[in-house]
């Protein structure tokens, strides 16, 4: 049985967010999604006009493979270094309304619910999916036929 940790990242999360955006209408980008930034630490949009599906698809990977995870843990994953001209660059958070927002459409498509106290995790249902796509991503890369059923 192939896992999301069998296959490439990038690909896995390439593949779950068109899929995301193709199949599940619980997964809608907000209206302020266009102009808003993804953390203090850049200075500019995202120009990616799906950045919203990659994100959800790269979120659901990540609480796959690290859950339970809180918002505050996701906040600092997806940071990155703010600019401050001379002075040195320290760490910062990412927005913590994006990934909000995105683990709530997320648990209301059936792919994540809340466990107790320390953050969510990925349902059956979300297990199922991503396993299906990493068993796509394996057939359409020769180089991971060995994870394929019966090799």
């Amino acid at each position: 049985m192939v896992t999301p940790y069998d296959v490439p990242a990038s690909k896995l999360i390439e593949k779950l967010a068109s899929y995301l955006k193709e199949n599940v209408d619980e997964i809608t980008p907000p209206t302020w999604a266009g102009i808003v930034k993804t953390g203090v630490h850049v200075e500019r949009p995202p120009q990616n006009p799906d950045w919203w599906y990659i994100r959800c698809a790269s979120l659901l990977r990540k609480i796959y493979v690290h859950g339970p995870v809180g918002v505050e843990r996701l906040r600092a994953e997806y940071g990155g270094r703010k600019d401050y001209g001379v002075k040195p660059e320290h760490a910062a958070k990412a927005s913590g309304a994006i990934i909000r927002k995105a683990l709530q459409q997320l648990e209301s498509a059936g792919v994540l619910e809340a466990f107790k106290i320390s953050g969510r995790k990925v349902t059956k249902k979300g297990r199922k999916l991503l396993e299906e796509v990493a068993e796509e991503v394996v057939k359409e890369i020769p180089e991971l036929a060995r994870y394929q059923k019966g090799s």
